[in-house]
């Protein structure tokens, strides 16, 4: 399933194969359309020609609306959007205890109500699993606590050994699932997260709980939530030692393009974040020299490309003049325009980066462009 063909110290490059899209090369930034689609109005058909392997939507939201009842009779989340590829789904976790109402908390899981109406919802590992199953995803993500940072170590320590009893529980529903005749994808794959806050002793011990349990692949969660950036990384750095070798490592949420570069040093290879796609959609882009901002004035007249290296639709046919215009007309041809250019930007980034640990210059190119391309200009 996962084959690492590279490495370069802690960093490696790797292909993964899984049932829908053949064989995903890694490091990977997967795009992320939440409800099924990328906000900004980019469809799977835009997604293949800005070269996205891996698309990612959430269970949570697909639960609500349309219902994963629905989808699973328009045939799965594949046939419903149009995507042959491989698609990520996120287990709801994360949404359920960050935009959900009052909830609570049991052994059984979690009763909160919907941030769309309020009416009360009952989710579990089993739950969870159903869900994705019914969304006929090429990856499910293990339902998991996300505990806000900083949180007390006593929680912390709880809310890890609960996870790991809710993995078990992920782990047996899904090969229950995956058994059935009629299930949509019964070679659905499952990844186990890692929790345990910003505290190294509850980050290592969970890990080595969780591989164990010889999962699909491994995630790292509840970062980028607020802490510093190096908190983050000194996470990855003592975590990484007992994450297996053999399985695709997945930090989630993350992040900047510097925030990148600094995950596949570390081992990391896959990724998702919603930024490309939300600072696309307020004109804020992603060149090789740094972000910049077309709402400022000085881009009013100029006739250049958002980025003179990059080769995505945006930058080959508009100006930077004309995206800065539809901005400020309200078009919305400018967020698509600018969301193409991000996710192309995101998607090369990452074959340079493979292209760099093939040909060991990785440190090199890291050294080059990890505070460039994060700095506004």
């Amino acid at each position: 399933m996962f084959e690492v063909i590279k490495t370069g110290g802690t960093a490696r490059r790797g292909r993964f194969r899984c049932a829908h899209g053949g064989e995903v090369q890694t490091p990977v930034f997967m795009n992320v359309g939440t409800q099924g689609a990328i906000k900004g109005g980019i469809d799977a058909f835009d997604l293949k020609e800005l070269g996205c392997q891996i698309e990612l939507s959430n269970t949570y939201h697909l639960h609500l609306r349309p219902g994963d009842d629905v989808v699973r009779q328009m045939g799965g989340l594949h046939r419903f959007m149009r995507w042959d590829g491989p698609i990520l789904t996120d287990s709801g976790g994360f949404q359920v205890f960050s935009l959900a109402g009052l909830r609570k908390i049991t052994e059984e899981g979690v009763t909160f109500a919907s941030h769309l109406d309020g009416h009360r919802i009952f989710m579990g590992p089993e739950e969870s699993m159903r869900i994705q199953s019914n969304l006929g995803s090429t990856i499910a993500m293990a339902f998991d606590e996300c505990v806000e940072n900083p949180a007390e170590y006593h929680y912390a320590e709880q809310s890890c050994a609960r996870t790991v009893r809710w993995l078990a529980r992920c782990k047996a529903e899904m090969q229950r699932l995956n058994s059935l005749p009629d299930t949509l994808n019964r070679q659905q794959l499952l990844f186990g997260i890692n929790q345990g806050c910003t505290y190294d002793a509850l980050r290592i011990e969970n890990m080595k709980q969780i591989a164990a349990l010889n999962l699909d692949g491994y995630a790292i969660g509840g970062l980028a939530v607020g802490e510093p950036k190096e908190e983050m990384y000194r996470i990855i750095s003592a975590v990484e030692p007992y994450m297996p070798k053999d399985k695709p490592r997945y930090l989630m949420g993350v992040g900047t393009p510097g925030n990148i570069l600094e995950g596949v040093s570390r081992g990391v290879d896959l990724f998702d974040c919603v930024m490309p796609s939300r600072n696309a959609r307020h004109g804020h882009l992603f060149t090789w020299n740094g972000i910049i901002n077309l709402n400022n004035a000085k881009y009013e007249r100029d006739l250049g490309p958002v980025d003179s290296e990059c080769h995505c639709p945006t930058c080959q046919r508009h100006s930077r003049a004309y995206l800065r215009h539809l901005f400020k007309a309200k078009e919305m041809l400018a967020m698509r325009l600018c969301v193409m250019h991000n996710l192309y930007f995101y998607n090369t980034l990452m074959e340079r980066i493979r292209y760099e640990l093939e040909n060991h210059h990785f440190e090199a190119f890291k050294e080059e462009y990890t505070d460039r391309l994060d700095r506004r200009i």
